[in-house]
């Protein structure tokens, strides 16, 4: 019984650094959305019907769609470009700040 609770808290202390070390950092997101706001709005919320609001978005999502756009596997003129420098923890940074407005 004591080696599988001593299983069973290893698993969920190793879950739960892989979720740590996968978070975004929320004021690094914040700066770096700057470049974000000319289309998507200075509060992630659009004033074009063309371009999405990001703010409210589940981060997942968004972070899943920077990768579609930098990797080349979804294409667009404008957001190809802009994601194409991001690293994954931009990526991270940027999909936690608009999931917290």
């Amino acid at each position: 019984m004591k080696k599988l609770t001593g299983t069973i808290l290893a698993l969920v202390l190793t879950t739960a650094a892989g979720h740590a070390l996968a978070a975004g950092d929320i004021e690094a997101g914040k700066n770096k959305a700057m470049a974000c706001a000319g289309c998507h709005g200075a509060n992630g919320i659009s004033n074009n019907d063309m371009w999405p609001n990001l703010a409210g978005q589940k981060a997942g999502y968004t972070a899943k769609q920077l990768r579609d756009f930098r990797d080349g596997n979804r294409t667009d003129p404008v957001m190809s470009g802009m994601a194409k420098p991001l690293s994954d923890q931009d990526i991270l940074d940027l999909a936690a700040y608009f999931a917290s407005l």
